[in-house]
């Protein structure tokens, strides 16, 4: 600590508790709040530091306006701390939706969802159809289409097909052709369930196209970069506790429909070693995390640790401009 140049002992300390629960998990998603208390009553007893915690913070776009608040109050920081679900690509939150947009070109519509779960990794839904193809398809997706932002895509695509086969006759003349009950005889039973299932995606005529992607986005990584920058003193700390950003990014083959690491591509330089360094270099401050896997309990021992000049392992610590 004492080699860092950091304002010691720190005067103002923001936690940032993300409160996004992993799907398909019992976990409670607000613990990373637990930590953040505790964090809060050892900066005050320790330091007499003023600490602000942000609260209910469940997408960035809660975020953002919670630190555009703070700027508006004057607000700076010493120590920003995050404490939530992690990756090699930062701190994790919900995907949630935080652009709509609808373009037309004669008779096609074409409807665009961006979302975000990790700033800079920009979610792209996108939803065609013909408006003279069905006008009662048209007309649910004109009054439903603000209800979808709410839905991660599989349900998206579940919703708009179950109301497509109710609205959509088969092709009598293909369904007989492939679906008829003299076709179905032939399979072995167990099979007859699952080919009728596909007749009907065959022989009823789609009324829209899905489709999602994955695309960087520097205008958002460097919208986070800059809020950080906004209420953080020059001599003050980023710390991300959460899994792997200290950690060295792996090299991985960029599969169709998905995309590269953050940390993998050319933003501030990079490539970098780690979300750390990405950060450091981006903002221009001292930036820290943990490397590999780390609870909330681990997150707060080694803020302790590091803040009481004690030394420790799998702690990532980047000055920026420093290799």
């Amino acid at each position: 600590m004492s080699d860092l140049n950091l304002q010691q002992p720190p005067r103002r300390v923001l936690l940032v508790p993300l409160l996004s629960g992993e799907l398909d998990s019992n976990q409670n998603p607000r613990w990373p709040e637990q930590p953040a208390r505790l964090l809060e009553a050892f900066y005050r007893h320790r330091f007499n530091t003023t600490v602000k915690l942000l609260s209910d913070v469940w997408s960035w776009t809660d975020y953002y306006r919670q630190v555009e608040q703070l700027l508006q109050q004057g607000s700076s920081f010493d120590r920003i701390i995050f404490i939530s679900h992690g990756g090699y690509d930062g701190p994790i939150l919900k995907n949630a939706v935080y652009l709509q947009e609808q373009n037309a070109n004669g008779n096609t519509i074409n409807m665009l969802q961006f979302s975000e779960a990790q700033p800079g990794l920009k979610n792209v839904m996108s939803i065609t159809y013909d408006t003279e193809k069905n006008r009662q398809f048209s007309d649910y997706m004109a009054s439903h289409w603000n209800d979808l932002a709410s839905m991660e895509f599989h349900a998206v695509w579940q919703q708009l097909t179950g109301y497509e086969k109710q609205i959509q006759p088969l092709d009598n003349s293909c369904y007989q052709r492939y679906c008829s009950t003299e076709k179905l005889a032939l399979r072995p039973p167990e099979q007859r369930e699952y080919q009728q299932h596909l007749c009907e995606l065959i022989c009823r005529k789609p009324l829209f196209e899905i489709k999602q992607s994955v695309e960087l986005s520097p205008e958002r990584f460097f919208r986070f970069a800059s809020s950080l920058n906004s209420i953080l003193n020059a001599d003050g700390l980023i710390f991300f506790g959460a899994c792997n950003p200290g950690s060295i990014s792996p090299k991985i083959e960029v599969q169709k429909g998905k995309t590269e690491l953050l940390i993998n591509s050319t933003l501030a330089g990079g490539p970098h070693m780690s979300y750390v360094d990405l950060v450091s270099e981006a903002s221009g401050h001292i930036t820290s995390g943990p490397v590999g896997d780390s609870s909330g309990e681990d997150v707060v021992k080694r803020i302790m640790l590091f803040e009481t000049n004690h030394p420790q392992h799998h702690l990532c610590i980047v000055v920026p401009g420093i290799n």
